[in-house]
């Protein structure tokens, strides 16, 4: 079993900065790719960003400049910075990690979410 626990959602103003985090813990022998997810009112979920276990990134358009990722592999944590919200980036952000589990079973887990608001 995987679980992720996600944290460092909250209310902030447009121009304001928030970091999220995403721990994961349980059976693994290795995780590959980390990503984060959001999720609007009414909107599909989409990719905000995703890195790799070598550190190689990728981001939505949306948020290049402002977001960055980031891992620590030995605390098997991914982190998301975001600089210069916008109220548009208002969504439940979810994390999401693919690795191998301690069986050798490939696993992909989400997170349960956390709520980010960005007020105008």
């Amino acid at each position: 079993q995987v679980q992720l626990v996600e944290s460092g959602g909250g209310l902030v103003q447009a121009g304001g900065s928030l970091r999220l985090s995403c721990a994961a813990s349980g059976s693994i022998f290795s995780l590959n790719n980390m990503g984060w997810y959001r999720q609007a009112p009414g909107k599909q979920r989409e990719l905000v960003a995703a890195i790799t276990s070598g550190g190689s990134t990728n981001y939505a358009d949306s948020v290049k400049g402002r977001f960055t990722i980031s891992r620590d592999n030995a605390k098997m944590t991914v982190y998301l910075q975001m600089n210069s919200l916008k109220p548009e980036d208002t969504a439940v952000y979810y994390c999401n990690a693919g690795g191998t589990s301690g069986t050798g079973a490939w696993f992909d887990y989400w997170g349960q979410g956390t709520q980010v608001t960005v007020s105008s």
